[in-house]
């Protein structure tokens, strides 16, 4: 009998720690799984709250204080242009004076990492807040060195940086501060 319990009592340890360990990982599994259900039940209504349209062709958004025009300028367009363009664009009744363009963190954050995409005019898939329309995927940024200008693509997430002469597939999106 000490044999068989000198055998067998770590045998019945080892399983219930292997069974503790189960009933750990699972919960720990559902945990995590149940956090990020909230999150995205969170962002997506905070989303809906985020944009407000103000009915002039421009949408507020309230996290960042910043007033976008609801559309890029639908067409292929340099980054010396796009500048130029975000600088007056044709919206809003021309009632504000102080449009620009965007830097690359204000493009990031329109983009809808886990979001639902929509293709463009242009045939490319984006991902950003549906209260602003894209007609393709890359839009100009402000930041620029030399001859080169960086982009921010909405297919993928990311800036990068290309020349400034090109212009195929890309956009601007004017932007400006809420002033409060």
């Amino acid at each position: 009998m000490l044999t068989y319990n000198c055998i067998m009592l770590p045998i019945l340890r080892q399983g219930t720690l292997r069974w503790r360990e189960e009933v750990i990982r699972k919960f720990f599994t559902i945990s995590v799984m149940f956090c990020l259900f909230m999150v995205f039940l969170v962002s997506t209504v905070q989303a809906d709250e985020r944009f407000i349209d103000n009915g002039d062709g421009t949408v507020t958004d309230t996290l960042t204080n910043l007033m976008w025009a609801a559309t890029d300028n639908m067409g292929d367009i340099t980054w010396h242009d796009a500048k130029v363009y975000c600088e007056n664009p044709p919206i809003a009744g021309y009632k504000y004076s102080d449009w620009r363009m965007p830097t690359t963190k204000e493009l990031k954050a329109l983009f809808i990492k886990h979001g639902a995409r929509y293709e463009t005019d242009c045939g490319l898939n984006v991902r950003i807040y549906p209260a602003i329309t894209l007609s393709c995927a890359w839009v100009w940024s402000s930041e620029s060195k030399a001859i080169s200008a960086y982009a921010f693509s909405f297919r993928k997430g990311y800036p990068y940086m290309t020349l400034q002469l090109n212009k195929t597939n890309f956009r601007a999106l004017p932007v400006r501060n809420i002033k409060k």
